[in-house]
Order: structure tokens, then sequence, then C-alpha cells
């Protein structure tokens, strides 16, 4: 179950800034874009545009996971990096616990996902209905009963990361909606996006964005 919206106060951490895009550490609990009625307009976006009037959303983190995104300064810029994150050319690496030992060392989830219409916002598999996902995994090590791991999502379905976990019986620690028990006895959602890698819109040099996780 979702909890009250009660977002953190911490000020924006610029990881990159130039003349075509600015790269951010989102905190967990902040949304990414304003959701519906006036308690959920307060997110990323409004705050940096706030500094930054002419900044434009290029892609989105749930609500309740942390790490780096970025924004467009131009049009230009958006056009061409969300072009990037459509034609699935950026690559992406996240960072998650989990509960459980998950093995073998790394593998790979490919199950079709869609919104489970009944349990919004909770997404589900379905093979007759779900659009393509797959998400690459690699264990980082297993901590007591818990498994510290990486994610390389292929696509960028909503709750991707957290419903193919889940498949594995392997939830994140911590997912409001999701983990069950002790499981969802943590102060936060465990995942990260802890790098992003794509082409700079005006030069088409490769860049690479990182921000530690912060468990």
């Amino acid at each position: 179950m979702q909890t009250p919206y009660d977002p953190p106060q911490d000020p924006l951490d610029i990881l990159h800034e130039d003349e075509a895009l600015i790269v951010v550490n989102k905190p967990a609990g902040l949304l990414s874009v304003p959701g519906r009625g006036e308690h959920l307009a307060d997110c990323l976006l409004s705050r940096l545009q706030a500094a930054f009037p002419q900044a434009l959303l290029v892609h989105r983190l749930d609500r309740d996971t942390s790490g780096v995104m970025v924004f467009a300064m131009t049009p230009h810029a958006q056009r061409h990096l969300s072009a990037q994150f459509e034609a699935r050319k950026t690559r992406k690496a996240y960072v998650a616990r989990l509960a459980g030992l998950l093995e073998p060392a790394q593998g790979s989830v490919d199950l079709p996902l869609i919104v489970d219409w009944e349990r919004r916002p909770r997404q589900k598999v379905c093979a007759e209905t779900g659009k393509p996902a797959l998400t690459e995994w690699r264990v980082m090590r297993h901590e007591g009963d818990e498994t510290r791991v990486r994610l390389m999502p292929k696509t960028g379905r909503s709750h991707q990361l957290r419903v193919h976990m889940l498949s594995l019986g392997h939830v994140i620690l911590g997912d409001p909606i999701y983990a069950e028990g002790a499981a969802a006895a943590h102060p936060r959602l465990m995942l990260h996006s802890e790098e992003l890698r794509l082409k700079h819109p005006d030069s088409g040099r490769g860049m690479r964005f990182r921000a530690a996780a912060p468990f």
C-alpha cells in the first residue's frame, strides 16, 4: 500500500550541468512529475524548473526509487534524448537489495508486463496482453538472508524491475506495493538508479553518470 505523500526536502543534488542537459540524483520518496491533485504537485521536475525554468522532462523514475535522472535544457536535446530512450540506446544500471538468496550468479527475466487494472498502480505479468520486458541481473553479494544485485533493464516498463524480481521469488526490500511482512519493514524501497549512459544530444559524445546507492 502506498504511504501518504511526504517527500523529502533535500536540496537538489546536481551531478552534471551543461547547455543541453542536466543530470540530477533523485531522492527516494519524491515524484518525478506531478501526480493528480494539489497534494501531489511537489516533484523533482517542478523543483528543478524553479532553479532552471528551461528544464524539460525526458524520462521518469518511480516515486520510491532514487538515483540518476537526466533532463533536457532545450527542445532539441529533449527530442534527441527521448529518442535514445525510445530506441533503447541508453544503458541503465540499478542496485537493489532483495529478500532471500538469489541464485545463480547472473541471469535474465523476459516476461511481458501490463497494468493490473483492478489493483492499480500494481503491474503484473501477462503473456496475452503484456508488453515485452527484459531485465538482466547479476548478483553482487549475499548479505545474510538478502541479496545485493545489479539490474540492467533493457526495456523501460512501469515497475519492471520490481515485478521481475518478484517473479523470481525475491521481492525488492522495502517495496510499499509488492513486499509483505518483514520484507516490507524497511525505511524505503531498496532500489537505486546507479548509472546512466547516453550520447550527448549536441556533440554525440558518450557520457556516463553515476550516483552511489545510499543503502
